[in-house]
Parts: C-alpha cells; structure tokens; sequence
C-alpha cells in the first residue's frame, strides 16, 4: 500500500474532486476544487480521470513524505516552487517521487491555491458520492493535519503522452471578472456601480464567500425583505452594508440578499487564485435590461 505522510499542511490543505451534485433538497451544496481547472490539469497530467481527488493547499507550506512505494505526481495551480527532497522542480509537469522522498510546497508568490495530483488520487472514504470537504456544512474527509496518512488509490488509464502543460502565470495585479446581470439588479438604486468600482478582496474571505469592498451599493428598497431563494456558484449577493459577497463552491444553498449579478462560469476558477488585499474590476457580460417592477418585495 502507498501513502503519503503529512508533515506540516500549511495553513489550510484539503482533500477535494469535482464535488457532489443533487443533494440540494437537503441543504448540501456541490462544493469540490476551487479552482477546478488547476484540479482537472494535475489529474491530466498524472492520467487520472477529472473526479480523482487531489489535495487543495491554501498557501503553500505543505509537507508530506512517500511510504511504500514510488508514485507520480504533478503540482498546478499557485507556484508555490516545489521540491522533492530539495531539489526543485517545475509546476504543471510531471515528477516521479521514490519511496521515503519528500514533497515540500513553499509559499506562492501569487495566487493563493496549489493542487498536488497523484496518479491514483487521493483515496479517502467518500461522502454523499464525493471525497471533497464542504468547510460550511464539515460534510467530507476533515481538513488535513500533521500526521495524517492517505491512501493512494489504483491506477488507471494510459500513461499520459504530455509531460509538461503551458499555464500562463497567475496574475498579482488587478482579476478582471465578467459578469451576467441580476437577477436582482432592480433591488439596487444603481447596480452599475458594481462594474465601476474597483473591488478590494478583504481578509474575510473563504471557500464560502469572498468578501469585497469598494463603493457601496444602496437598496431601492431597504425596509423590504427579500425572500430566500436558490443560491449558486459565482452569484454577487449584497448584504445591507452595501458590500458584495461572491458565493464560493462552499456556498449555502438558500440566500436572502438580493444578488446584482453572477460571475461567468468560464471566470470563476480565476477567483480561486485572489488574495486578500487584490483588487478585482467586474464587466458586463451583456447589456442590463431595463429596471423592471419587482414582485419579490412583496
């Protein structure tokens, strides 16, 4: 049996796939990678399907030792320079580990979020068809600690032609988001205020929401209530303040705050990667329609 030993996990290090779907009906949402193209890559790399787990590392300082056998991996995601008993090699490519080798991921120098892919996956007990953490609900395989030891899970598939993947660096700078409007834009005296604003990302921000602020958003009615309705991935919901929340993967599935708009799909993974402190511009995807008489009020 081959294993991998932690070490030390840094700040945060979870065990996440795609996800689990169709259990909204008892207030479990899909959660899964957070950035779900850093997660398909190092699967890629490694030839493993999409849905074998990797582990998540939020800001690198991640350790673990190889027991029992050697294993293939691959490291995407935030460049966090890893190394295998010192020596560096690069991100988005794959490396043979031997046994009793270490892997040590440093702290990135952007982005926020590396994805270590086995060959095999990372083999914990599903829950509700997933072997990914949800951090609202706890639902999943518990945050990674110290001492820790994981299963690698079997082979499979051809050993992949692609050794190494060209990923364009992630950004420090300024995160350029588009977004399709409402379905509450009409809850807001001036919903574009949204796109001419330039968002600060704030420390209270997690796989459930990220927390902006900037120039606040006023309701058009701030006595009313807004019913509960569904939630997802990407939606822009605005508390009182005025100050915007983008839903994370680890989102509840009911929200009351009325939500301005939703950040493309094709987008989302980039948000991933943001710090706190990095500032994001947002764009219409399309034209806002008119302002519309709202029945939700009510």
């Amino acid at each position: 049996m081959t294993t991998l030993e932690i070490l030390h996990t840094g700040p945060l290090a979870l065990v996440e796939d795609l996800g689990r779907s169709g259990h909204g009906q008892i207030g479990v949402t899909r959660s899964g990678a957070a950035d779900r193209r850093s997660h398909r890559l190092a699967n890629r790399l490694v030839a493993n399907p999409d849905d074998r787990a990797t582990i998540e590392v939020a800001f690198g300082g991640f350790t673990a030792r190889v027991h029992g056998g050697d294993i293939d991996i691959a490291v995407t995601g935030a460049d966090t320079a890893p190394t295998i008993n010192g020596a560096t090699f690069g991100t988005n490519s794959i490396h043979r580990v031997r046994d009793g080798q270490l892997i040590s991921l440093g702290t990135p120098r952007s982005g926020l979020r590396t994805y270590l892919g086995v060959r095999g996956g990372i083999d914990v007990t599903p829950v509700l068809g997933s072997r990914s953490y949800d951090v609202m609900s706890a639902i999943g395989p518990a945050p990674l600690r110290d001492g820790d030891v994981l299963q690698i899970g079997q082979r499979t598939g051809e050993y992949p032609e692609i050794d190494q993947a060209p990923v364009a660096t992630i950004s420090p700078d300024v995160v350029e988001l588009r977004v399709s409007p409402g379905p509450r834009d009409d809850w807001f005296v001036d919903p574009d205020i949204i796109v001419r604003t330039n968002w600060q990302v704030t420390n209270r921000s997690d796989r459930v929401g990220m927390r902006l602020v900037g120039m606040p958003l006023e309701y058009r009615w701030p006595d009313r209530q807004l019913p509960a309705e569904g939630a997802t991935r990407g939606a822009i919901q605005v508390p009182p303040n005025g100050f915007p929340i983008i839903l994370g993967p680890d989102h509840p599935v009911t929200g009351a705050y009325p939500v301005v708009g939703v950040v493309l799909d094709e987008d989302i993974d980039a948000l991933a990667q943001v710090r706190p402190g990095q500032t994001l511009r947002m764009h219409w995807s399309r034209p806002r329609g008119p302002h519309r008489p709202s029945t939700s009020a009510f």
